[in-house]
């Protein structure tokens, strides 16, 4: 007893550190998610030293198993080593990345990711949305569903909301494309630590995500 509680104040005060560190970098950002790139070098191993202290006490080691309860519904990025979250910093026009989101539907078994975008001036505002299919995976090592995922990226929709404050309807979406998979691999998502505000991820690529629950689904 005197272990788990033990156990307990070590998980919160890491989770409150992380917290902690994720508000000061995220202080001047309009919602935008923060990557590794934007960061001094110390203060981004900072954070990776607090997420994987704080992964070896994920209270919900087996997420697949017994609490997919939790990651269901809409999970706001906070923070990202991925490649295709970096490239949102060098958008096109001028645009600029706002809240990026991830939602999850665990009983249909797919989820969609949706980065709303902006031009500074107003001048356009608009989103990309990306749906994906997903399913435990599971291999002679590990034959039932653990914390690993596999990823099936399905479309990638294009849209313009509003131009010049003005509803652009024709244009949302204004094009539907394929979206794009890993070439000789599937892609995969190990959740690493869950429980019901916070999700941290990590990519078949070594990419961190970390995510905090959203009481809103966005609307797009």
């Amino acid at each position: 007893m005197k272990g788990d509680i033990q156990t307990l104040n070590n998980r919160l005060i890491l989770k409150e550190k992380l917290q902690t560190q994720l508000e000061k970098i995220l202080k001047h950002k309009n919602g935008s998610p923060v990557t590794n790139l934007q960061l001094d070098k110390t203060i981004a191993a900072e954070i990776e030293q607090l997420t994987t202290e704080l992964e070896n006490y994920n209270p919900n080691p087996h997420p697949l198993l017994s609490a997919t309860s939790l990651l269901d519904g809409a999970w706001l990025l906070q923070y990202s080593t991925a490649r295709e979250i970096r490239a949102l910093d060098s958008l096109p026009l001028g645009l600029q990345v706002g809240k990026v989101y991830q939602v999850i539907d665990v009983t249909n078994k797919k989820f969609f990711n949706l980065a709303f975008v902006k031009h500074p001036l107003g001048l356009v505002s608009g989103y990309v949305r990306v749906t994906a299919t997903f399913e435990p995976a599971t291999d002679e090592s590990s034959p039932v569903p653990d914390k690993r995922i596999n990823v099936y990226f399905d479309k990638r929709y294009l849209s313009i909301e509003k131009i010049l404050n003005i509803d652009t309807p024709k244009l949302n979406p204004f094009k539907v494309v394929p979206a794009n998979n890993p070439q000789g691999r599937i892609a995969t998502l190990d959740i690493t630590y869950l429980d019901e505000t916070l999700r941290i991820g990590r990519g078949g690529d070594d990419s961190l995500f970390i995510l905090t629950k959203s009481p809103d689904i966005p609307a797009c």
